[in-house]
């Protein structure tokens, strides 16, 4: 039995800081070189370029006159303008990586993709194709510029890691490492629709972002707090064009982008390709679609958070187990989007502390620079148990293998126990659709609200649900993954949607959310993973061809994955597994104005079960002697 002592630096032999501490900021920010590249069709590209410089010019000729560069492709701005006599940060969306890498030795260079910010164009898509030819061009001209080492790396948070993933699927030799942050692997199930059910709030929330900043429209910019500023006075033209005229030719031009409202419903189904386009689906822009093309030899460091958003941390371990030839890393940290909060209820300060650009550093140091970092000596994946409060590693992932003993189960009296019930018997939950989970949700940040408090207001709303609660636990549990939720269920109606939740009830009576999953009982149909595209959970095509309505009263065996988290409950706690058929704070109604009766098996032979990748915590228990 492995034990885990309470020294947090445990799970590293060089913990992210003091590697950090090794690497001084050396040379200064320089105001970026600002230009236009032009691509193969005529469409032009703003680009920022910052190149270190050493901040004693007598010496300049000692240091490195080549240097690795580091891309990041953002839909929000490179930098914006400010008014006449405005303060604040010009760069919100990309000034960490700048500040962080520049004064390391890394040329950071920032594009305006098409349609966006001041480049030229229109977007037909968000990750359209276009904007991996893109990339690639780009990168030829970095390569070519005598500051470059012709080395490239890519990151950045979520639209900007994912373009990171499709620089390196363009296969160019001088894209040596990515490191995709807090970004999706399929656009489908850890975005827009994830148990095939769409996240309504979010498709008009980014709809409202995109067309403040494409067209303009600084009015609209005050509803996002990331843009709030009001001396941002738009887009920062480029150079050679100070006095604008360009920028607002190029503004223009973006008046013709899709809009996320319209675009987002054309795609009900994965891969199911758009009415005039039979080669554009939702594979289109999801880098899953493309990993068979990312070379062997590229380095991928893959970060997310336990509530990032839907599925962005299933995004992070299937890219993780997908590129399985890669030399690759996986990092999960107690973290919304964008790692700006941390979420753990136990944590010591509201905005997350860990140093996250640190362990991007060391690897971009190892796989860019050739440094001798030591990361060889590390375990490829880095995890943080909540409730625990402490940083895990492990070899692979799932962290440890599965103990035998994991299976709690529905019985009756709504009890969750280690054994399930012998007779046949199931318990009826008739669905209602004002049920939500709130505005304190895991949702909330992807959509570009300013959240800071994860399920304050949790207290009392599974009472509402379908639940079942076990016993007191005697020994700290913890479980590090995929719950599984196992069910037999029938409905009154031929859709339905199951939303089961996971809540650890202290021995106080406080009521904690740890992790949820849903499935839109359509898609309930489980495939084998396809090669490109690896899980440890199950998969499902969410494709037209596999979807099948219920028969109405007829049970069927039904499998929900949960979102992955580590949590360790403990000792005096008691685990709460809750159902519900609707979230209506989030999505729509399944099926519309027509709240199903379920029936949810809870023994003999339509006996539900919860499948747990518990491991218990320091002391010998299974979870069956943890409960009694």
């Amino acid at each position: 039995m492995q034990s885990y002592p309470k020294n947090e630096d445990v799970a590293w032999v060089v913990p992210p800081q003091n590697y950090a501490d090794t690497r001084p900021a050396i040379y200064s920010i320089p105001e970026p070189e600002s230009r236009y590249l032009t691509m193969r069709d005529g469409c032009r590209l703003a680009i920022d370029v910052y190149v270190p410089q050493s901040p004693d010019k007598q010496t300049s000729t000692q240091t490195p006159a080549q240097f690795p560069a580091i891309v990041l492709f953002t839909p929000y701005y490179r930098r914006f303008k400010l008014k006449t006599g405005g303060a604040g940060e010009r760069a919100p969306n990309t000034a960490k990586f700048r500040d962080f890498f520049v004064p390391r030795g890394y040329v950071v260079v920032v594009i305006d993709v098409r349609g966006t910010g001041a480049s030229f164009g229109t977007r037909d898509s968000f990750r359209s194709p276009r904007e991996r030819e893109d990339s690639r061009e780009v990168v030829d001209w970095i390569v070519k510029q005598p500051w470059s080492s012709g080395v490239v790396g890519a990151t950045g948070i979520s639209y900007l890691g994912a373009a990171s993933d499709f620089l390196a699927s363009t296969r160019h030799p001088a894209v040596k490492a990515i490191a995709p942050l807090f970004s999706v692997w399929d656009t489908y199930t850890d975005n827009y629709f994830p148990g095939g059910i769409q996240l309504k709030a979010l498709t008009q929330s980014y709809d409202d972002l995109m067309v403040a900043l494409d067209h303009d429209r600084r009015d609209m910019l005050h509803r996002f707090v990331y843009y709030a500023n009001p001396d941002f006075d738009g887009p920062q033209p480029v150079d050679e064009d100070p006095e604008g005229k360009l920028l607002k030719d190029a503004i223009h031009q973006h008046l013709g982008n899709f809009r996320q409202t319209e675009f987002m419903p054309e795609f009900r189904f994965r891969e199911d390709p758009l009415p005039y386009d039979p080669e554009f689906s939702s594979a289109t822009f999801s880098p899953y679609s493309l990993a068979e093309q990312i070379p062997h030899d590229v380095a991928v460091l893959s970060v997310s958070g336990w509530m990032d958003g839907g599925g962005y941390m299933n995004g992070a371990i299937s890219r993780f187990l997908t590129l399985s030839k890669n030399p690759r890393h996986l990092l999960l940290g107690p973290w919304d989007h964008g790692a700006r909060i941390d979420v753990s209820p136990w944590r010591t300060s509201q905005m997350a502390d860990f140093p996250w650009l640190a362990e991007i550093l060391r690897f971009f140091d190892h796989y860019l620079l050739g440094k001798n970092t030591g990361l060889d000596a590390e375990d490829p994946v880095h995890y943080y148990a909540i409730h625990a409060e402490q940083w895990r590693s492990a070899p692979q992932w799932p962290p440890y293998d599965k103990w035998p003993d994991k299976t709690l189960y529905l019985t009756p009296n709504s009890v969750l126990e280690s054994f399930p019930e012998s007779d046949t018997s199931h318990q009826d939950y008739h669905v209602d659709f004002a049920i939500g989970t709130g505005s304190g949700t895991r949702y909330e940040r992807i959509a570009a609200i300013n959240s800071t408090e994860y399920y304050p207001d949790w207290q009392g709303r599974t009472d509402l649900m379908c639940s079942f609660t076990s016993a007191p636990l005697r020994a700290a549990t913890e479980l590090a993954g995929h719950v599984v939720a196992d069910l037999w269920v029938s409905s009154s109606e031929p859709d339905a949607a199951l939303f089961v939740y996971l809540t650890e009830i202290e021995a106080d009576g406080r009521e904690r959310y740890v992790t949820e999953g849903m499935l839109r009982l359509l898609h309930r149909r489980v495939s084998p993973c396809p090669l490109g595209y690896q899980t440890t959970w199950p998969f499902r095509t969410f494709s037209k061809q596999d979807a099948l309505p219920l028969v109405p009263g007829q049970f069927e065996r039904i499998s929900v994955p949960l979102l992955p988290t580590a949590w360790q409950f403990q000792p005096g706690s008691r685990i709460r597994i809750s159902i519900a058929g609707a979230d209506k704070d989030h999505c729509g109604q399944v099926p519309h104005g027509r709240p199903p009766i379920l029936a949810i098996g809870t023994g003999g032979e339509h006996g539900s079960r919860i499948e747990f990748p518990f491991h218990p915590f320091e002391q010998p228990f299974s979870i069956n002697e943890a409960m009694r």
